[in-house]
């Protein structure tokens, strides 16, 4: 077992005693970092197909997402506070759903530029509508680019969202400030641990989430 300064450095016992409080603390750290996911999803799609439609609309998007994204997460989430307050999620929620736009953009316009025009132009001569063919043939094609950056985007997510403890949030972030301050490693490698596990479980997921999503693609490996 490692030691430090002659204690070992993870306290099993402390561990045991404060189960309750991972899953209490996992549990926030979770809804703190789909939250802006979700939200820079439903944000991303209408804005990819804004500039998939009007070409001219996709550069200052994407300027605009990467302004965001250069910011310094605590200065952003500091700006927050005097809009939202110490207590309030969305302090948290807001700031990184901005940065997830950074990756979500990107990926939904490229997901939808790699729709061959053939496949376009045969599902509006079988009759469907714009806003039909862009649900049931577009989207779907585009879901492997989409999927990429929404995996990327969530794992940054719940890297970033420990940082939120310094204006009052930050889930898991909490272990990290807890340790430090008494000194105490055990809560900051409980932290890491437990982050990990939540990142990899999240990209799991969502890459069985695709799988289901695109049954072609697993019929195509098949066939091959």
């Amino acid at each position: 077992m490692a030691l430090v300064d002659g204690e070992p450095l993870v306290r099993w016992n402390w561990v045991a005693d404060h189960l309750q409080d991972f899953v209490d603390l996992t549990g926030e750290h979770l809804f703190l970092s789909l939250a802006p996911v979700v939200l820079g999803l439903l944000i991303s799609i209408p804005l990819g197909v804004a500039s998939i439609r009007w070409s001219w609309l996709y550069a200052p998007v994407f300027a605009g997402a990467n302004l965001l994204y250069a910011i310094p997460s605590l200065a952003l989430f500091m700006l927050m506070l005097d809009l939202t307050g110490l207590n309030s999620r969305w302090t948290a929620i807001v700031p990184l759903t901005g940065y997830t736009l950074a990756v979500l953009v990107p990926n939904v316009v490229d997901g939808l530029r790699q729709v061959p025009d053939s496949v376009r132009q045969a599902a509006t001569a079988m009759g469907f509508g714009t806003w039909r063919r862009l649900v049931q043939v577009e989207l779907p094609i585009a879901v492997p680019v989409i999927m990429a950056g929404l995996r990327v985007a969530t794992v940054s997510s719940i890297s970033l969202v420990s940082v939120a403890v310094l204006v009052g949030q930050g889930g898991l972030g909490q272990l990290f400030t807890d340790g430090a301050q008494r000194e105490f490693p055990t809560p900051i490698i409980a932290g890491i641990v437990l982050t990990i596990l939540l990142a990899f479980a999240a990209d799991l997921t969502l890459v069985l989430a695709q799988r289901l999503l695109t049954p072609w693609a697993r019929s195509r490996r098949g066939t091959a």
